[in-house]
């Protein structure tokens, strides 16, 4: 069974709710007709304005919607909820209150097995960063600093690359100093899809954003990847 991570740096029905590209694209990479997704919103403290923008875009594509809510948890079997889902699409928010509750609940390792077992792990931003070793927040409050993730996928990553000034310079400084490892950084829009461990495809709904990989060596090197925007004939 297929391992599949769809990290969004950026997009996605909360972000771009009249282009629906990148969440097509990860309902079509189930490989079933109507999957079960499960949106995730444990960043934003389960905002019932980011629930209700979900259910909004996902009703009415071909798929069943759910949600979790560690508020209001729909089970108190968790394990069996979630593993019983083809795709779980975790939201952007604060990765650290995301990670500190998830392990609280024990949700780091009911979604390990989720995703050997085959289930779809999608995200955007905290949702995104969420599944390797290192991520750039802004949790703490001002400015960008490094965070320890689950670290599902190696390396670090940064999103919003484009979309927030100090993304870039921040990440770019991180990498120099050897406070993080090297990864990758997503624009706005744009999403790389990893089939175990390994980079499938760079996606995008934007025809100009990109996906980069980001290391040091002497300086650091920020090094374009091949991104597929998903509006042109080619990319489908």
């Amino acid at each position: 069974m297929n391992r599949q991570i769809i990290a969004l740096g950026g997009g996605g029905f909360s972000m771009e709710p009249h282009n629906p590209l990148l969440d097509k694209y990860i309902l079509t990479q189930s490989n079933k007709t109507n999957p079960k997704i499960c949106f995730i919103p444990t960043a934003s403290g389960d905002s019932e304005n980011y629930i209700t923008r979900f259910y909004n875009f996902f009703e009415n594509q071909p798929c069943q919607p759910s949600h979790l809510s560690l508020f209001k948890p729909p089970s108190r079997n968790l394990t069996n909820y979630l593993l019983d889902k083809d795709i779980l699409y975790v939201g952007g928010g604060n990765t650290k209150n995301l990670l500190i509750l998830w392990k609280e609940w024990g949700l780091d390792i009911i979604l390990r097995k989720a995703w050997e077992k085959g289930v779809l792990l999608a995200g955007i931003s905290a949702g995104s960063i969420c599944w390797f070793e290192e991520g750039v927040t802004d949790s703490y409050g001002e400015g960008l600093e490094p965070i320890k993730c689950l670290g599902f996928l190696r390396g670090s990553n940064c999103p919003h690359y484009d979309g927030e000034e100090e993304r870039r310079p921040s990440y770019h400084k991180l990498i120099k100093s050897g406070e993080m490892k090297p990864g990758v950084a997503t624009d706005d829009g744009v999403a790389i899809h990893y089939v175990d461990q390994k980079i499938h495809r760079v996606v995008s709904s934007r025809p100009k954003s990109k996906a980069y990989h980001i290391y040091y060596d002497q300086e650091v090197k920020e090094i374009e990847m091949e991104t597929f925007y998903l509006g042109s004939n080619h990319s489908t």
